[in-house]
């Protein structure tokens, strides 16, 4: 049976925000080891191989193939997982692929980050020239050059080179085609999704010069420098890439904190802050993130219909505690003593008059404090 999706590897919680992250050329999802396992505590972290590469069968793709064929192919890959938006970052090849869902295909992206790349590369003669030597000759000149064309002297990655060895020369051939190609220059100004660039100082193939032309182009792109980095940053600088990812993906719990503090008060969430330990930490950024970054920011609910949701759920629940926090948080919201009070009332009727009891007894307390009942 022809296999028609890419291989692909998933790590992480199934309810985490999404990640898709991209190989470089001749390389496989090997190229990510040092990296994604930690994104994968905060994110369903998804790495596939290229046509021909890793476990990716060669026929996915044939000559004259394109960047957008490849992005086809990761988005045939995204709904078949169930994934219908997702962040995005990609090596080289792979973060060509990553512009161009960004520009073709920019609902599917909630962010993207673009490593050791560009927007085009160099023309296609030099594309077309290696295509034709690889179609003639297999790869095994290539992998002769490959810690020179993807490392600084010295440093190497075994598995990485032997991704070289044992890609399918016709399908790295394709893949050339494809980068041969490619050119979105004229485009980049199109890009909505928050982008994140990441140069490696002593990369020759994508120099510093190539990001920063993105950067300059993309509104309210990043752009991070890697000294002593080459091409494949993110096997020889996992720890400085894996820094720059987090900041660039924590957008979420940035604002979900936000949200956090309009809705529960800078007070409370001082509190909470300080009473946090390394044992809490990850706890804290969940909520961050998930319940606050996603849900409260929802637009399909008013944060007044959120408000008297919650309520109803912590009183059937039994959580009087919260309960009392959530009142003042629902004065925040707009809701009114008199409003709050048939919230409860209404509970009465459908969680039973013991847990309205208690129900009312919480918020007369708090209503009290405030001077408001």
């Amino acid at each position: 049976m022809t296999a028609t999706l890419l291989n692909h590897r998933a790590e992480g919680p199934t309810s985490a925000p999404p990640l898709l992250l991209g190989p470089s050329l001749g390389t496989s999802y090997a190229l990510w080891d040092r990296i994604a396992p930690e994104l994968s505590i905060t994110h369903r972290v998804v790495r596939w191989d290229l046509p021909g590469h890793g476990g990716s069968a060669a026929d996915l793709i044939g000559p004259g193939a394109t960047v957008a064929d490849l992005a086809d192919l990761v988005l045939a890959l995204a709904d078949s997982l169930g994934i219908e938006r997702f962040a995005y970052a990609g090596v080289s090849l792979g973060g060509a692929v990553g512009l161009q869902l960004a520009v073709h295909h920019p609902k599917r992206l909630s962010s993207l980050a673009v490593i050791c790349s560009s927007a085009h590369f160099n023309g296609a003669k030099p594309w077309e020239e290696r295509a034709a030597r690889v179609r003639s000759e297999g790869l095994d000149w290539l992998v002769e050059s490959a810690d020179a064309r993807w490392f600084t002297p010295g440093f190497t990655v075994p598995r990485l080179v032997q991704d070289q060895r044992d890609a399918d020369p016709e399908a790295y051939a394709a893949c050339c085609d494809a980068l041969a190609a490619f050119d979105l220059r004229e485009r980049l100004a199109e890009i909505a999704a928050p982008t994140l660039l990441v140069a490696g100082r002593d990369d020759q193939a994508t120099p510093p010069a190539h990001l920063r032309e993105i950067a300059d182009a993309v509104p309210g792109a990043a752009l991070v420098e890697l000294p002593r980095a080459a091409h494949l940053a993110p096997a020889q600088c996992p720890e400085a890439v894996l820094t720059a990812l987090r900041a660039h993906l924590d957008g979420g719990a940035k604002r979900g904190m936000e949200v956090r503090r309009e809705v529960l008060g800078d007070a409370h969430v001082d509190r909470a802050q300080a009473r946090q330990t390394a044992f809490t930490a990850r706890y804290q950024d969940f909520i961050s993130r998930y319940a606050w970054g996603e849900i409260w920011t929802d637009p399909t609910l008013s944060r007044r219909e959120r408000s008297m949701i919650t309520l109803t759920a912590l009183v059937a629940h039994g959580h009087y505690d919260e309960l009392a926090m959530h009142v003042r948080a629902a004065r925040r919201n707009g809701l009114t003593p008199d409003e709050i009070g048939a919230v409860l009332l209404q509970t009465a009727v459908y969680c039973g008059v013991p847990a309205a009891n208690s129900a009312f007894a919480a918020a007369q307390r708090v209503l009290a404090e405030d001077g408001e009942a």
